[in-house]
């Protein structure tokens, strides 16, 4: 498949990289040859320096025989009117662009038939968002997301020194539990994937992520010593796109605070939250922080722009007594450096983001995909299909060579979530969720 990548910074690099290995050709274009030279130096492909809107570049970068386009340049504008371009003059092929910008999700018609011709468009403002609150949904874990229309939910944890999961095997899990629907499908040690099986031991420290259907989240979380009280008392640091859009989503049901240091950008999130107190200020000052009650908040969610502000403000609130630390990181190299801190959990926006772009790209019928532990493992949400070579309908499970290091987690059939069993026999149209 060839794939063209508008934009070779963060994001961009990061799709890169979960693509160039799979037998893809890829093209990468940026207007920045820095940017450039160091993918080139870390994956086989190709580049191109340019405006990724430009006619003449994207006939450089070989836009007529293209499958994929996938715009994701720093610019909102940029990548829209690069799709735009790509319908207006050549054989179109499938486009997904990042729109970061409420202002324009909040007009659907934009994207519709008649507006920018976009196939995908993605926003990882709110899937970041929608990421965050459901950590706030569950604030027992490390990483929730849903698949099959929010049938099954994935979810991880982590092990406690003194937890109940300390030295249990899998099978010893799985009888707890009670429920064949409920999966563990993956250990993680030391950031280092373990072989999922029966005799497979849990230690201090591990993160074990668990299949389960969603009205068994809660009942799983309790079970297992992670059901934590809920979250009331929030402090955002940070008013940007991300800081108005948790505002927006949390204020009805949860005392809100945003601190934003930029005055302008304050006040105009001011005017548009109805429930939330904006204060105009710095999220690292201790003064600032103790006069707002950290102590008693239930969460300081640090969501800045720079990874330095959001680590150093969530580690000293998290000192200075608030219940939870939550930080957002755009460089996942920073994630090394909190197990020495008391933040809780770090939240990487190009990871949710991934996701949402590998759904369009993954070849076969895939519904949804998560990219999880720093991109070195995903979950995949595939349908079952009679036609093609390698169909698993009307087979059984025993009787598929899957992968090395694929772990089946959920079947979904006619809405319904279905044990899976050796002697499971796939049929047209099954949903099944895949670590």
């Amino acid at each position: 498949m060839k794939i063209l990548i508008l934009g070779a910074g963060v994001t961009g690099s990061a799709v890169a990289a979960a693509l160039a290995s799979e037998e893809n050709d890829i093209m990468v274009v940026d207007f920045k040859p820095p940017l450039l030279d160091a993918l080139k130096e870390r994956f086989d492909i190709a580049t191109v320096v340019g405006n990724a809107a430009h006619p003449s570049v994207l006939e450089q970068a070989g836009i007529h025989d293209t499958d994929i386009v996938i715009a994701v340049t720093d610019s909102d504008e940029t990548n829209m009117l690069a799709c735009l371009v790509i319908n207006a003059l050549y054989t179109r092929p499938k486009t997904i662009a990042r729109v970061r910008a409420i202002e324009y999700q909040k007009n659907p018609d934009l994207f519709g038939p008649k507006g920018i011709p976009i196939d995908h468009v993605i926003s990882p403002e709110m899937i970041v968002m929608e990421a965050i609150r459901n950590l706030i949904d569950f604030p027992g874990v490390l990483h929730i997301s849903d698949f099959a229309g929010g049938l099954v939910r994935l979810f991880s944890v982590k092990v406690g020194a003194n937890g109940f999961l300390i030295d249990k095997k899998i099978k010893d899990l799985k009888e707890h539990l009670a429920d064949g629907k409920i999966r563990v499908v993956a250990i993680f040690r030391q950031g280092k994937p373990l072989a999922v099986n029966g005799h497979a031991v849990i230690k201090s420290g591990d993160e074990i992520f668990i299949v389960a259907p969603r009205k068994e989240v809660q009942r799983v979380l309790k079970s297992l010593n992670k059901l934590e009280a809920p979250i009331k008392r929030i402090i955002l640091a940070g008013g940007g796109h991300i800081g108005k859009r948790l505002g927006l989503a949390l204020e009805n049901d949860h005392q809100v605070k945003i601190i934003e240091k930029d005055p302008r950008r304050a006040k105009k999130i001011a005017n548009e939250l109805h429930k939330t107190v904006v204060l105009k200020g710095d999220c690292a000052d201790e003064t600032l922080l103790l006069d707002e009650s950290i102590d008693s908040a239930d969460l300081f969610c640090a969501i800045t722009d720079n990874d330095g502000v959001n680590i150093i403000s969530a580690a000293l609130a998290k000192s200075l007594g608030a219940r939870k630390a939550i930080c957002l990181l755009n460089h996942i190299s920073y994630s090394k450096l909190l197990p020495g801190t008391v933040i809780d959990v770090a939240v990487l926006p190009n990871q949710e983001t991934l996701g949402s772009i590998l759904k369009y790209v993954r070849k076969g019928d895939v519904a949804q995909v998560s990219s999880l532990c720093g991109g070195t493992a995903e979950a995949i949400e595939a349908i079952a299909h009679a036609s093609g070579t390698f169909s698993v309908v009307g087979k059984r499970v025993d009787a598929i060579h899957f992968p090395s290091g694929i772990v089946l987690g959920a079947l979904i059939r006619n809405q319904e979530v279905i044990e899976i069993h050796h002697d499971t026999i796939f049929e047209e149209n099954d949903h099944v969720v895949m670590f």
